[in-house]
């Protein structure tokens, strides 16, 4: 077989591999599908795949076929060839047979085992080849062997079970194999199915700290209970399947959108299975708890009914200032973030387990928060639960403080790990959830983009589930989160300034002052703290943060220059400099449901500006939308990030012109990353899509998270129902207590002008004295 006549389609998680070879007469298809099943919390845990193979009988006589289906004993690391691996048959159940392949992984890791399976119908026969060398020790029965053995007698009913049943030596690989025999009427066709799963209960972080995955709740802490896996998977898959066909299916067949367009959007969901994703079982790490202790602190999440009360009070700033206070009592129990722990459930909730994902295969951290903000759109369209999970974890960080100092590369200064108010960068990547933050080229509580990012997805994914008590339970975190952004307003005009260093998401392109990207971000970000306040009923700030939104929504008003935002409100040549996500603000604004931060006219004439300049003035168009332009229609090589395309961002603006009413210039800005990436005669990244591609071609960080942002041109285009209270009447009249007691937290909060944070005793000592004095 050359491969010349075979294809290979996906809309992921199904794939179809064509066959149309060796034998003229014989079609082979391979349907391949994982259960990746939209708003199914149970199936699409499942470590399992089914291949289903379609043959077709087009000669004249009947045809004998046999179909292999081979594995090895590996996971591709030095564990393969360490020897004592071994593999063993399954217990027939069903009528299917399958072959256990169990491996013992390298460095203390958690053991794995693999199985592969098939079942034997009255026309299929089942056979097996428990064992065979992959490569080293030759004196066993090998690769060669095995095929040699099934191509003269058409199955594996003869070999000899003792030569086939032992462990591997030290230097070899070994593998295992199954058999399909049947015979194929002329003009008939026939499917085979075969399934692998994989059992690794455990899933154990460099710290030493062990969880179990979300699976386990299943079908329990066994590795062996691959085989149940297996065997489930070959009798449920066509359930799976037709579910995923009604999911798929009407996007398919929606005559509004181009053919690349449902493609694209399915594909690139790959990322949420291939970004190194870890979906625990919600509980604490499976050690004792002895000795997880340190030297952070955190302020526990309010139980349902402690919200209820302080909502009905009307004091989030005082029984914040309280709980503040209470850590002193409780300090040297304390051990970390409540996410830390386990998820964090309220009363009847259901536990879904813990979820995480990798910034990018090259970029190690989990959940990193900037990005995720654009790749969200994707788990709170098809797994809200989980996506509610994500932002209890960042909740609960929120409201953590952990003194560690670590050194910042890019000034050689020491900083906190993270400090109380401040959204982290990412959740870590050694000790997840205890030890946040593993990105440290800056110090990242001086961002201005991930505190306003929090707010505006819980807000959105308040109203996209209705869920009125996970909109109390993180009420909290959320109003800590904007008094904590205060101190970034220097010149109290109620507008937030940037530092004239990489403090957002764009880490190597500086902004300073007021930026449009920050800006609008913040801007928004007021808006949907005010509307989320109105939601759980707290009038005063809710009229807090609505009047703090109408005078910055003012000051952001000069950036328009006539024809778009200006980049920010320097008076260099690089303050001019046409930004693609400078309407980031008004895009999350108009998603979340609520007003627009920018008159139409503007946002119409900036996106316009964006299409001509960004979009089409880089090789027509069929690359996405560049970072930076000057206005003279020349790249902006400013920095290393305005001359580069990112394909997470192109999909973010292409929603944004799409909730505009520029649906036919969002489809051709976002068409340009499919032709880059996914079209035959692009880059060649499918399945791989990167953070960035330069004006020189040059791609950067491989297999990222961004572009899961896709999803938001669906949302987009789907108008979903949003469970939100408009904001018509707003509360009048003035709440002097309220501004005083968001005002002394917004000081309780603010960084040393040194940058060096405070120390765990010195944030006790001012918290305290701030609770007594008032």
């Amino acid at each position: 077989m050359t491969g010349q006549h075979s294809t290979y389609h996906a809309l992921y998680p199904r794939a179809w591999t064509v066959y149309d070879e060796p034998d003229p007469e014989l079609n082979i298809v391979c349907r391949q599908i994982s259960p990746i099943i939209p708003h199914n919390y149970q199936q699409s845990s499942y470590p399992a795949a089914v291949f289903t193979f379609t043959v077709t009988n087009s000669g004249h006589t009947a045809a004998d076929v046999t179909l292999l289906f081979t594995w090895a004993n590996s996971v591709g690391g030095k564990s393969d060839l360490t020897g004592y691996h071994s593999n063993s048959s399954m217990i027939e159940k069903d009528g299917v047979h399958g072959i256990l392949l169990h491996h013992r992984t390298a460095d203390g890791q958690p053991p794995i085992t693999f199985a592969i399976a098939a079942q034997e119908r009255e026309d299929i026969h089942i056979s097996e080849c428990p064992y065979f060398v992959i490569s080293g020790s030759s004196d066993g029965f090998t690769a060669k062997d095995m095929w040699n053995s099934v191509k003269e007698h058409g199955s594996f009913d003869h070999l000899d079970p003792i030569k086939t049943s032992m462990c591997s030596k030290p230097g070899s690989s070994i593998g295992a194999a199954i058999a399909a025999s049947l015979k194929i009427a002329p003009k008939a066709t026939q499917d085979v199915s075969f399934s692998l799963a994989w059992a690794c209960p455990e899933v154990k972080f460099s710290s030493g700290k062990t969880y179990h995955r979300r699976y386990t709740k299943f079908y329990g802490t066994d590795v062996d209970s691959a085989a149940s896996l297996a065997h489930d998977a070959i009798l449920e898959h066509t359930s799976w399947e037709r579910l995923i066909e009604d999911w798929q299916d009407p996007i398919l067949q929606d005559k509004r959108f181009p053919a690349w367009y449902p493609v694209t959007l399915f594909n690139e969901l790959y990322y949420l299975n291939a970004g190194g994703t870890i979906w625990t079982d919600g509980l604490p790490p499976i050690q004792s708890l002895t000795g997880i202790g340190g030297k952070k602190f955190s302020l526990d999440m309010l139980n349902d009914d402690d919200v209820n009360e302080m909502v009905q009070q009307n004091n989030t700033a005082s029984d914040i200032l309280n709980r503040m206070a209470s850590v002193l009592e409780r300090m040297h129990a304390s051990i970390a973030s409540n996410s830390a722990m386990g998820t964090t459930l309220l009363n009847g909730e259901e536990n879904i387990g813990q979820f995480l994902y990798l910034e990018g295969i090259e970029y190690y951290m989990w959940n990193t928060y900037d990005v995720h903000f654009y790749a969200s759109f994707s788990l709170v369209m098809l797994f809200p639960k989980l996506q509610l999970s994500v932002q209890r974890d960042f909740a609960a960080a929120v409201m953590m403080h952990d003194p560690e100092k670590l050194r910042i590369l890019h000034d050689g200064k020491w900083a906190a790990r993270k400090v109380l108010g401040a959204v982290p960068h990412d959740l870590g990547l050694y000790d997840p959830w205890f030890k946040v933050n593993a990105y440290t080229l800056y110090n990242t509580d001086r961002w201005k983009d991930l505190n306003p990012k929090f707010v505006l997805q819980v807000y959105r994914d308040v109203v996209a589930t209705g869920d009125k008590s996970f909109a109390r339970a993180v009420w909290p975190s959320v109003y800590m989160a904007m008094a904590y952004m205060e101190q970034f307003d220097k010149d109290k005009d109620g507008m937030i300034e940037n530092e004239d260093f990489p403090d957002q998401t764009y880490d190597v392109w500086s902004m300073a002052g007021i930026s449009a990207y920050c800006g609008g971000l913040w801007v928004a970000a007021l808006q949907a703290a005010s509307a989320l306040a109105r939601e759980v009923g707290d009038k005063a700030s809710e009229k807090l943060f609505w009047d703090k939104y109408e005078k910055a929504k003012s000051v952001y008003s000069k950036l328009w220059n006539g024809s778009y935002f200006n980049y920010d409100d320097g008076d260099n040549k690089m303050s001019t400099s046409i930004h693609a996500d400078q309407l980031a603000g008004q895009w999350y604004a108009k998603a979340c449901g609520l007003c627009p931060i920018v008159d139409k006219d503007k946002a119409q004439s900036a996106l316009e500006k964006i299409y001509s300049f960004n979009v089409m003035k880089f090789k027509d168009g069929t690359r996405g939308a560049m970072n930076g332009m000057w206005p003279d229609g020349t790249l902006d090589m400013s920095a290393m990030q305005s001359r580069e395309i990112w394909p997470g961002v192109t999909y973010a603006l292409a929603a944004t012109m799409i909730q505009e009413g520029m649906v036919e210039q969002g489809f051709k800005t976002a068409e340009g990353i499919y032709h880059a990436a996914w079209s035959p005669e692009g880059l060649g990244y499918s399945f791989q899509t990167p953070e960035a591609w330069n004006n020189d071609g040059e791609y950067r960080s491989l297999c990222y998270m961004r572009p899961l942002a896709i999803w938001a041109i669906q949302w987009a285009l789907s108008n979903p129902k949003l469970h939100n209270t408009p904001q018509t009447d707003i509360p009048q009249g003035s709440f002097p207590k309220t501004q005083i007691s968001y005002a002394r937290i917004a000081k309780l909060l603010q960084l040393p002008e040194d940058e060096s944070s405070k120390s765990f005793v010195r944030v006790v000592y001012e918290i305290l004295r701030s609770r007594f004095r008032s």
